[in-house]
């Protein structure tokens, strides 16, 4: 059964191998934040785990694909763990407010690794994440997908999403075609 967990010493074994097969949290940097990933794990692994969780968006600037630095949003990563690690999904937001800033396409962001896909992983961690965005004070999540991605239109629809819009994304984050669900959290 798979659940989600805290980013941790003891699990981090698993996310550097699943770095070091190629699989990235992130979906436009993709091999680049791997690299960057194993070289700050490699560095201080304390220090890099700790990263994963920031509520108070006190870590550094991102820097995104066009080499532009935007502010960090408060957020968190947590892992999609079976037993050994499956991928990891992210909150993100702005205090205050449910708007995000043009540079963020969504609240939650999910990466199952390709060995553990098609096992519901996805659908179940979204489940799991959305009583925590509520928490937080958001009366709903935006979360952004390809049109080509049918798996991620499942997942988002599986828990209630609901197409909102079709846009393109900005240059610097690579630019071409979006969706955007919004899941209420009522």
């Amino acid at each position: 059964m798979m659940h989600l967990v805290w980013p941790s010493l003891e699990c981090l074994p698993g996310y550097r191998a699943a770095l070091g097969q190629g699989w990235s949290a992130g979906n436009v940097r993709g091999k680049a934040l791997a690299d960057d990933e194993l070289a700050q794990i490699a560095q201080d692994a304390s220090a890099f785990v700790a990263s994963l969780v920031d509520r108070e968006a006190r870590g550094v600037p991102i820097t995104l694909p066009d080499g532009t630095e935007v502010p960090r949003l408060p957020g968190y990563y947590k892992w999609l763990w079976d037993g050994e690690f499956c991928g990891s999904i992210s909150l993100r937001w702005q205090n205050g407010t449910v708007a995000l800033p043009p540079h963020c396409l969504g609240h939650i962001g999910y990466r199952v690794v390709p060995w553990k896909q098609g096992r519901g992983y996805a659908t179940e961690a979204l489940r799991q994440l959305l009583p925590e965005a509520k928490e937080i004070g958001l009366p709903y999540v935006e979360i952004t997908t390809d049109p080509d991605n049918v798996a991620s239109q499942r997942v988002i629809e599986a828990n209630g999403g609901i197409l909102v819009e079709r846009f393109t994304k900005p240059a610097a984050l690579g630019g071409g075609p979006g969706l955007r669900y919004r899941i209420a959290l009522t």
